[in-house]
């Protein structure tokens, strides 16, 4: 056996080991940040909540910001999938994966409240995703853009549908529904007042760009 084929076992364990601590450290962040808000996360009490010591910590995130930053790509990442998992569904139907991906994103933030803050809105004074950890969001948005510009070629929308403004605002109305549910009603779920409005907010967007 060749000496990179011995270590390699080795290497894939230590990831394996390593990975598995981060995920328990940023579980036990979200945790702390749903007792003490989103920015009242403390390091020194996540490092206390795994049993370490922070030094020990540091080892895995340089700082705090790191911690979210984290979070961030992690949540980024898992509302992207939702999203296009639901719009998958209809791949022949950008009306439909619009309507579809609308839902899942409310019920994805809804389900997830504590990191959706952190996606959805800015808690944290002073903090702002890296480059890689915004890459989910972007990828998000393209592939709504991708849908609308579909719609668009099939006459099924208006062509202003498709401008930087149509689309910022799709967003907003989106985004919208989550920050009022998330504010007024955090316990509500997808079945809240809020929550509910996502279908019928999306069908006035669609209706405003109708052809």
């Amino acid at each position: 056996m060749e000496p990179e084929q011995e270590h390699r076992p080795v290497l894939d364990r230590r990831k394996a080991r390593r990975d598995a601590t981060m995920g328990e450290i940023l579980a036990a962040a979200v945790e702390l940040m749903a007792r003490d808000g989103v920015a009242g996360m403390s390091l020194s009490a996540v490092a206390r909540s795994v049993g370490m010591r922070p030094p020990s910590l540091y080892e895995y995130f340089p700082s705090k910001n790191a911690v979210y930053d984290a979070l961030f790509e992690r949540a980024a990442a898992g509302l992207r999938d939702a999203v296009g998992e639901a719009g998958g569904r209809h791949p022949d139907q950008p009306l439909a994966a619009l309507r579809a991906g609308a839902q899942a994103f409310v019920a994805w933030s809804v389900g997830n409240p504590i990191v959706a803050q952190l996606i959805n809105w800015r808690p944290v004074p002073g903090f702002e995703p890296s480059p890689r950890a915004f890459a989910p969001s972007q990828e998000m948005v393209a592939r709504l853009q991708e849908q609308i510009v579909l719609a668009v070629a099939r006459r099924e929308l208006r062509a202003s549908a498709a401008t930087e403004e149509a689309v910022l605002l799709f967003t907003t109305v989106v985004a919208g529904v989550v920050s009022q549910q998330l504010a007024n009603e955090p316990a509500g779920g997808g079945s809240g007042r809020y929550a509910r409005l996502a279908e019928p907010a999306v069908e006035l967007w669609l209706e405003h760009y109708a052809p």
